[in-house]
């Protein structure tokens, strides 16, 4: 018995603390970085194994090669802004026609801006770096494209060969056709030297990336206006004003739209004892069906549903209404 008591006990405290683990994991930023980082080199690999194909042609091994290289580089960099609701919320407090008038902003917003900046811009170009320096470590796209401009000028092998017919034959060195023998070993050569010259881009790629990540963090950390301690909480208070307004808004607007769902039909739905229902009229679906415009026009509160507060508490009770009689 006394186990159980203890073993009770102990559940609600492992609990708690398993929250609070991955509350502070949510929260950092390392975690969230390996976890994209891990993300997008599972799907380079997958993408890789399931859709690429080198055509080996003259002409079209670069083009292909390159779009593989740099294309989902490009895209995973506009989803990284775009999956950033740091973006969306600065866009709407400069481009919302309701937000308030400019008013002059101070050095020290600004420079919270800019920190802000940073770290958006820094999260989005994770997984386009890590797209990059995996593709170039792995070699096959770099390969594809470069097979066309290869050097083998100094093969005698090629010395009878025309410049046509040259390049045919690199194009074709990726797929790995039957080639003569004396041609074998050029192309397990220049296969060879490709890879090297790839996987040199790629931990160039990495140092470079890592050497600006730590330039940048140090950068912003000594231009900031705050202190360890004040950016450890800013961060806390950004998190907590956006959870506790995301909660207190789906409970606002929730009371908001069961009082105009009520006003509209006389119940609102879950309601066990229903006396009264409203039958609304024409006038009441017209107004309901009607554009409506968030932040237009003169009207301070706006429009924030299309069930707008049409019924005034006086039409209520001279509408047309079906009493339920138990």
């Amino acid at each position: 018995m006394i186990r159980k008591g203890h073993l009770c006990q102990s559940f609600p405290t492992m609990s708690r603390t398993l929250n609070n683990i991955v509350s502070s994991l949510q929260r950092s930023g390392t975690f969230i970085n390996s976890l994209i980082a891990a993300s997008t080199i599972g799907g380079q690999q997958l993408f890789s194994s399931l859709t690429f194909r080198c055509p080996c042609q003259v002409g079209k091994n670069f083009s292909y090669g390159s779009a593989f290289l740099v294309i989902p580089a490009f895209l995973l960099l506009v989803a990284g802004y775009a999956l950033r609701s740091q973006l969306w919320t600065m866009t709407s407090e400069h481009c919302c026609s309701c937000a308030p008038p400019q008013r002059r902003i101070s050095p020290l917003e600004r420079k919270l801006a800019c920190l802000r900046v940073f770290s958006i811009t820094g999260r989005a170009l994770v997984a386009p770096l890590t797209w990059l320096a995996v593709t170039l470590l792995t070699g096959t796209y770099y390969e594809c494209a470069a097979s066309e401009f290869a050097s083998v000028d100094h093969y005698p092998v090629f010395d009878n060969v025309s410049a046509s017919k040259r390049k045919e034959i690199l194009a074709g060195f990726p797929c790995g056709r039957s080639a003569p023998s004396d041609m074998i070993r050029v192309r397990d050569e220049v296969a060879l030297l490709h890879r090297y010259q790839s996987q040199m881009l790629g931990w160039v790629l990495i140092t470079l990336a890592t050497i600006a990540a730590l330039v940048s963090r140090c950068l912003a950390r000594c231009c900031s206006p705050l202190t360890s301690l004040q950016h450890c909480y800013w961060t806390s208070h950004l998190h907590n004003e956006r959870e506790l307004f995301e909660r207190a808004a789906e409970q606002h607007s929730r009371l908001l739209v069961l009082q105009r769902i009520k006003k509209l039909f006389g119940f609102v739905p879950g309601e066990e004892d229903v006396r009264h229902i409203r039958i609304p009229s024409c006038q009441d679906w017209r107004d309901i069906a009607a554009p409506n415009l968030l932040c237009m026009g003169d009207d301070l509160q706006g429009h924030y549903s299309f069930l707008r507060d049409r019924v005034d508490e006086n039409e209520e009770g001279k509408s047309e209404g079906i009493e339920l009689k138990p």
